[in-house]
């Protein structure tokens, strides 16, 4: 019973230490960048010297490739469209865009980050930024399927340019808050970009005013 204790023990540790070294990573490149952020940064912010952060990450650019990985895969939950029971189909995306600004409000290391490194251009691209640019997609795909679901009659090339605006306005509204701070309301300009999206949907929709559609 001994050997399996300490197995279990060692992995809890194990588990705990990656925590540690992820909040630190975040705090550190939320500070800094990601030109900024370094292992001995991040060993002095979390308290674990660096050959324990080595043992977890093979180098920087893989941790910050991992805070990006966690923070994506907790905010991805919110990108879920509500059952009919949670009202019109505009009451439903509009709560959903409550939720996904709630969510980045809480954790919003995923876009931050992502966002820095998107926008840069180096030789070698870092590991990072292909982690960000896939999820990215990810998000893309579960905001077209949310679009396909209420309005199945539009048009493929429709349903790519309302994606692309619907994901472009919400890296815009994140931007102008991480410009304009805590006087910004996220939630509230979520639930707006929503209802211009689906409003936007409605008019592009052949029949004009599909069965589930209607608001």
């Amino acid at each position: 019973m001994t050997r399996p204790r300490a197995a279990r023990r060692m992995r809890a540790n194990g588990v705990e230490s990656r925590q540690r070294i992820l909040d630190a990573a975040v705090e550190i490149a939320g500070e800094r960048g990601y030109e900024g952020t370094s292992i001995a940064a991040v060993s002095a912010k979390c308290g674990l010297p660096a050959s324990s952060i080595y043992w977890h990450f093979e180098d920087k650019d893989h941790l910050i490739a991992a805070v990006i990985e966690r923070s994506f895969a907790a905010w991805l939950t919110a990108v879920e469209l509500p059952g009919p029971e949670a009202g019109t189909p505009l009451e439903r995306v509009t709560a959903m865009a409550a939720r996904v600004a709630r969510s980045l409000v809480e954790a919003p290391d995923f876009l931050r980050l992502g966002l820095m490194l998107a926008l840069e251009r180096r030789p070698a691209e870092p590991r990072g930024r292909a982690v960000f640019l896939q999820v990215r997609d990810l998000s893309r795909q579960r905001v077209a399927d949310m679009i396909r679901a209420l309005f199945p009659t539009l048009d493929e090339d429709v349903v790519h340019t309302l994606t692309t605006y619907a994901v472009a306005g919400a890296d815009g509204l994140f931007v102008h808050r991480e410009i304009g701070g805590d006087s910004v309301d996220l939630v509230a300009m979520f639930e707006l970009h929503a209802r211009l999206v689906y409003e936007a949907a409605r008019g592009m929709t052949p029949t004009h005013c599909p069965k589930e559609a209607k608001a």
